[in-house]
């Protein structure tokens, strides 16, 4: 197997930023779990969902080797073109200040507030406490199990990069949620999904170039300069939204007569 380095590291880049924002986002709920109704429950419901994640991945991850690979390419490519450009869009909202930026101190807060509410332990097992780990797991874990299928979509071995960079991540956060047992508040996971954002929607792109035959200039090398396109254009979006955020805010100044 052949894996091309062109493509393997930005896939493996791509894998890692994407499930790094999700696995904090995870982290937060599952510390308040933990805190709240007891680390047993918390610990019971994310390794139940991480299995759940894992089987997905070795039943349905070899399938897309049985599909020609341009209709995966056109696919796959527009469903995470999509996704991309959602991620985009939100990042750049709330780099105009249009939207609050995300708080993962104030979501854990607000978090084991709803855990507290929600009544003692019934049994042996908490059912709160393990529903609730099982459920943000699985939530955020599909998104990274479709990011690292779609991003590794495109070639020979790229699958293999884009999950290396999604186990990377998970490790990392896994480690610092021991170390610092608290929220991960310092990860700048704003500017993360920017940068996500423009990375899945540049693949995203490329995937559905190669999908309708089109034969990009540069070959491989047309994903960092679709990146970079994305990049200024959502750069130019920002002040445009700030700019329209403030006249929508602004009263409205009336003649009179």
């Amino acid at each position: 197997m052949v894996i091309q380095w062109t493509q393997a590291w930005p896939t493996a880049l791509a894998g890692f930023l994407a499930s790094l924002v999700e696995f904090v986002e995870a982290l937060t709920v599952i510390l308040a779990v933990g805190a709240v109704r007891g680390w047993r429950g918390a610990l019971t419901g994310t390794a139940a969902a991480l299995a759940v994640l894992l089987a997905i991945v070795v039943m349905f991850g070899p399938l897309l080797t049985r599909i020609p690979l341009e209709d995966v390419q056109l696919v796959v490519g527009g469903l995470l073109l999509l996704f991309g450009l959602r991620w985009l869009r939100k990042a750049i909202l709330r780099a105009a200040g249009v939207i609050p930026l995300h708080d993962e101190v104030a979501a854990y807060d607000k978090e084991t507030s709803n855990l507290r509410g929600a009544g003692p332990r019934n049994g042996h097992w908490d059912t709160v406490a393990v529903a609730a780990a099982f459920k943000i797991t699985m939530l955020e874990g599909l998104e990274v199990v479709f990011i690292v299928i779609a991003v590794g979509a495109g070639g020979t071995g790229l699958l293999v990069s884009a999950a290396a960079g999604a186990v990377a991540a998970l490790l990392l956060v896994c480690a610092l949620g021991i170390v610092l047992h608290r929220p991960l508040a310092m990860v700048p996971e704003n500017h993360l999904k920017f940068v996500v954002g423009v990375l899945l929607a540049a693949f995203g792109t490329f995937w559905v170039g190669e999908g309708i035959g089109l034969t990009w200039p540069g070959s491989d090398w047309s994903i960092l300069g679709l990146a970079l396109g994305f990049l200024a254009l959502a750069g130019l979006f920002v002040p445009l939204s700030r700019r329209r955020a403030e006249v929508l805010a602004s009263p409205v100044l009336r003649k009179v007569p």
